[in-house]
């Protein structure tokens, strides 16, 4: 399936990226920028990144390396004005 008709990119393509890019370097953190980079192509309209982040995120080699999930800092809870300024 063509996910990025600008620069005629297809699932298969940013799936073999990925798996490159993970087989390459197992730390590397993937992003679309650096995908079209793999593939020697750039972003145009944009049109197309929820179906190439959904694309993206479809691959079991797109995940975090272990070592930097400790990275995250946990969300603090919310306070009692944040939720009350949100719901209107």
């Amino acid at each position: 399936m063509i996910v990025c008709h600008c620069m005629n990119i297809s699932d298969h393509e940013i799936h073999a990226a990925i798996d490159w890019m993970r087989a390459s370097d197992p730390s590397a953190l993937i992003n679309p920028g650096k995908v079209y980079h793999a593939l020697g192509k750039a972003a145009d309209c944009g049109g197309c990144m929820p179906l190439f982040l959904d694309t993206m995120r479809k691959n079991d080699n797109l995940s975090v390396p272990a070592h930097l999930r400790s990275l995250r800092k946990p969300q603090a809870e919310e306070t009692p004005i944040e939720r009350q300024s949100g719901s209107n």
